[in-house]
Formats: structure tokens, sequence, C-alpha cells
């Protein structure tokens, strides 16, 4: 049987003992705060990073994605082991590194098929989780691709988050940009869909936007069966748990999470953001 390896980036969320059952690989964006560089997930954990973020203004970290040679190394120490290799990245609408692994793929001298999510944290991990079962069941590279490119056109993302300030400085608003004129104490439901964020409710409060959540999520999945979903947040664990009270007890899921975003992802909404990412398997 072909033996296929998996690569993601950090911006995923897989849990870590996830990407361990399923030998899963992944590489790390950077963070570089106080001249320091720091590797996602590996350096510096969430705890750490919202406990410092938190005290830090106004002076925030910024982000790198992974660097070319972290993808050419690690992709030319899965040839020697592996069949092919499926890796499965982050928007390109959002940063260039799919862009860099494509470029470290033609370089590498092994067959890798690079992915390009078209959304991120563990709405882009559930792509990366479909990718690598498919290959624990000794798939060809033409069907991992395909498994996860199944869940790339299905899955779904709604969030909200206190304030835009943090993801405004990255400029990765895309039109919720145009809230950040208005006057009016509002809390934004927002939906990443197709590499694109773009808003899809205006509530008058941060209670009224997790109901949203909720409900827009229960709205799309209706009665069916074989749902996968995770609540994710940045530092809000009772908000996080919350949600995952709510959406239990409304729908039935085959598979379920509790994922924290990663300081790279923190890095760019800042804390106190929720949200659930969710797809549904025929």
């Amino acid at each position: 049987m072909p033996k296929i390896a998996v690569v993601t980036d950090s911006a995923a969320c897989v849990p870590p003992a996830l990407r361990e059952a399923l030998d899963i690989h992944q590489v790390a964006f950077e963070l570089v705060w106080g001249g320091v560089v720091y590797r996602d997930g590996v350096d510096i954990a969430p705890a750490e990073f919202y406990r410092r973020f938190r005290a830090s203004a106004p002076s925030y970290p910024t982000t790198s994605q992974p660097p070319l040679g972290a993808f050419l190394a690690l992709y030319t120490e899965l040839g020697r082991t592996h069949d092919g290799i499926v890796s499965i990245h982050v928007s390109g609408d959002m940063t260039g590194t799919v862009r860099t692994a494509r470029l470290a793929a033609e370089q590498s001298g092994v067959p890798v098929r690079v992915l390009d999510s078209r959304t991120a944290t563990i709405a882009e991990g559930f792509v990366v989780l479909a990718a690598a079962r498919a290959a624990t069941t000794g798939a060809s590279l033409d069907e991992v691709v395909s498994a996860a490119e199944r869940v790339i056109s299905r899955v779904d993302f709604f969030a909200t988050l206190k304030t835009l300030e943090h993801i405004r400085r990255g400029g990765r608003l895309g039109e919720a940009a145009a809230l950040l004129g208005s006057q009016l104490k509002i809390v934004p439901v927002l939906n990443l869909k197709n590499g694109r964020v773009s808003v899809v409710g205006l509530t008058r409060s941060w209670s009224h936007a997790r109901q949203e959540i909720v409900d827009l999520a229960v709205g799309r999945l209706g009665d069916k069966a074989n749902v996968h979903a995770s609540v994710f947040h940045g530092d809000a664990p009772e908000d996080a748990a919350w949600l995952r009270e709510q959406l239990l007890a409304r729908v039935s899921c085959a598979e379920f999470y509790v994922t924290e975003f990663t300081p790279v992802m923190g890095a760019h909404t800042g804390p106190d953001v929720v949200g659930l990412a969710f797809y549904v398997d025929d």
C-alpha cells in the first residue's frame, strides 16, 4: 500500500493528541515579539501568549509564515520514508503560505500535492484530519487529496470577537472593515468561507452574538447526521464552554472538539474570540 504523509501548518489548530495519533506533520508560523522570534505553539504556549498579549498594549507581536527552508527540510525528510505528501494550508487569500509550500515542493524532488484549505483554524484542521485518516487506510496520493477536497467544499465557520482592532492591524478584515467606521455599539458575527471574511450578522451585545453563532450553525446543520464540529476560542474558555453546551444540546455530533487558537491566530484576532467550525460527512 502507498504511504502518504500529511503536512499542515500551526494555524490549523489541530489538537496535539490528534496530530500524534494520526502522524500529522506540522510546520510552525513564527511570531516576532520584543525582538525575539518564537515558533508558534513550540516556543510559546497559548496561556503564556494571551497573558502577555493582554498586558502588552500598545506593543503587539508580528507574525510571519513558515520559512521555505522549513517546508523543504520536512518534505525532503518525509520523502525518504513516504511515497508522497499532501500538504494542506491556511487560505492563500490570507497569507503566502500556500505559495511558499508550492515553491518548496518544486524544489524537493518529492511527489507533493499542496492544497489551499480556503479557511483557517480548526476548520482547516478538519480538512487535515480527513486527509490524515484517509492516509492511515493506505489511500493513494490522489485519494488522500480527494478526501481533503471533499471537506474543503463543505466546512463552514462562524465567529465573533469583542474588538475588530487586532484583525484590522493585520489587514485581514475583508468586508468587515466597513464596520470600523460605524459609531454604533455592535458585535459582529463573521463567516470565513472560500478564503474571505464576511459579515453575516450584527448584534448589540456579546451574548447575542454568541447565540447568533449557535443559531446560524444549527440552521445549516438541521437534523443531519455525521456532523463534525468544534468550538474554538482565544482565551475565552467560559464562552467556549457555553457554546459547547448549546450546540451539543441541539446537534448530534459524530466528532466534536473544543480547540484553542494558537498564538499566531491570537496575534491577529486578539483574545476574546469564539466560534464554531463544522461540516457534514454524508
